[in-house]
């Protein structure tokens, strides 16, 4: 099929999905749903918009980009869901990022604390609730390096002063206490609770004179930001970076800690991997401290090659040198996976609908495999992410932003790809259309997936998923 035929195709498919609308929503679904065509500047799509009520949005809220992404994995510190025990038990499962420490001596990643808060205190507020349980918190984990303040919806609605007990108790107790203003109700999506936790590291972390520690610096001292070590993939890609001859004196958020994001003001480079959820403090810390940010990608030998060299261009001769000696030593290893798994992958088609960075970063990847993405979206991105992605996607590419479930179901049963590559909300509705599936969020409980390393994971998960006998045997429920 020629690639005009593609688009033809796929836009005939958008139209015939959007018959199933009201009026109404079927004009406000259509900006959203789009087929790339080759020379524009971005995806022809609507984005960072609100949910139509009464459609299967598969969205998190403001508390989840802000608890969930930003601030939880921060290790040494206590994250205070306040509020109902509900957003704090629905954030319990954590993402898998990895961290070294001793769990409740002085790390709490995957502690879960919460203000539990009752109709009492919706009625009569939560202020000295909150007090209190930093106290209980102070008293039975010392050890921690600070506390952070996730306000969940009532808070914002009954108008609790967490500034006001957070700055008392951080006196009190002599480290920080950080009030994050993420209620979920703030928004159309997670987006803003990144960009909220962003501003609270700004004016509650760097602005506070004297809390970080100074370190030594050196000329190539960079960060790592917007990697939540998935798997251990924050590991993976701070291995490739000082083996080029980089010191990384900050990572953060996953396996991150307080005294690193203090001193990450300190760098000449602050490396970014998730643009969308980091983007705004790079951008303060460019104005403000006049440091660099740059954006990469370690997914795929193709993507990681040229990050590598596009970070070294920033440093001189001697990490240039590093990182071609890198790329090299690392051939022999690329060659043998791809050896081993693109004669299985060859050919397939991918659709995938994740967050953050991925449904962009990771296309490299699959086409190092021989595999084509035939579809793409993101969950909350924002009119810069669908413009970057015009660098990884071809003509005829299926665009779909805050897609339904309704919509997706349809494009997947229509276009039928190999592999379905999405998040645990979307994974067992294809899994009983007996659509092989891996989750992409949080990498199917394994990874990880950046780094030269990582590839040879990540290839071989995908061969184990769509390969698998099994799906010769599965057949949909309507369909028997």
């Amino acid at each position: 099929m020629s690639l005009t035929d593609t688009v033809e195709k796929n836009q005939g498919l958008i139209d015939e999905v959007l018959e199933a609308y009201p009026e109404k929503a079927k004009k406000k679904r259509a900006r959203h749903l789009s087929v790339h065509k080759e020379g524009e500047k971005d995806c022809g799509v609507k984005s960072n918009v609100k949910s139509l009520p009464g459609v299967m949005t598969i969205r998190g809220c403001a508390y989840a980009g802000s608890k969930g992404v930003v601030w939880g994995p921060i290790k040494d510190m206590i994250h205070i869901s306040h509020g109902p025990v509900g957003c704090g038990y629905y954030s319990w499962s954590g993402r898998r990022n990895y961290y070294i420490g001793t769990t409740g001596i002085d790390s709490f990643g995957t502690m879960q604390f919460t203000s539990d808060f009752q109709e009492r205190d919706i009625v009569f507020g939560g202020d000295k609730k909150l007090g209190t349980l930093i106290d209980e918190i102070e008293e039975l984990f010392p050890l921690n390096k600070g506390i952070s303040v996730q306000s969940e919806c009532p808070i914002g609605l009954i108008g609790d002063d967490i500034e006001a007990v957070s700055r008392a108790k951080a006196k009190e107790y002599g480290k920080p206490v950080i009030p994050v203003r993420c209620e979920g109700f703030r928004g159309v999506s997670q987006s803003l609770g990144h960009h909220i936790a962003n501003d609270a590291i700004r004016d509650w972390v760097f602005e506070k004179e004297g809390n970080a520690t100074p370190v030594e610096q050196t000329p190539y001292d960079v960060t790592v930001i917007g990697d939540y070590n998935i798997g251990g993939d924050a590991w993976s890609s701070r291995i490739l970076l000082e083996e080029i001859g980089l010191r990384v004196v900050a990572q953060w958020s996953g396996d991150g800690t307080i005294a690193e994001l203090e001193n990450t003001p300190r760098a000449k480079v602050n490396l970014i991997h998730c643009y969308r959820s980091m983007n705004y403090i790079a951008r303060h810390m460019e104005e403000k401290y006049g440091i660099p940010w740059v954006e990469y990608n370690f997914f795929g030998p193709t993507q990681i090659e040229k990050s590598l060299r596009k970070i070294a261009s920033l440093f001189d001769e001697k990490i240039q040198e590093n990182a071609e000696k890198v790329i090299a030593q690392y051939r022999p290893l690329v060659d043998a996976t791809i050896e081993k798994y693109k004669s299985r992958l060859d050919g397939k088609k991918v659709m995938l609908y994740v967050g953050g960075l991925r449904p962009r970063h990771v296309v490299g990847a699959y086409e190092d495999l021989g595999m084509e993405v035939t579809g793409t979206g993101y969950e909350f991105a924002h009119k810069d992410d669908y413009q970057r992605t015009t660098d990884y996607i071809g003509e005829g590419t299926l665009v779909y932003d805050d897609v339904t479930g309704y919509e997706f179901e349809k494009f997947v049963e229509a276009m039928q790809p190999d592999l379905v590559a999405s998040g645990i909300k979307e994974k067992y509705v294809f899994q009983k259309m007996g659509m092989p599936f891996r989750q992409m969020h949080s990498w199917d409980y394994s990874g990880p997936y950046h780094g030269y390393d990582g590839f040879t994971i990540f290839a071989r998960d995908m061969d184990m998923a769509i390969n698998n006998p099994i799906w010769s045997q599965v057949k949909a429920p309507w369909d028997k």
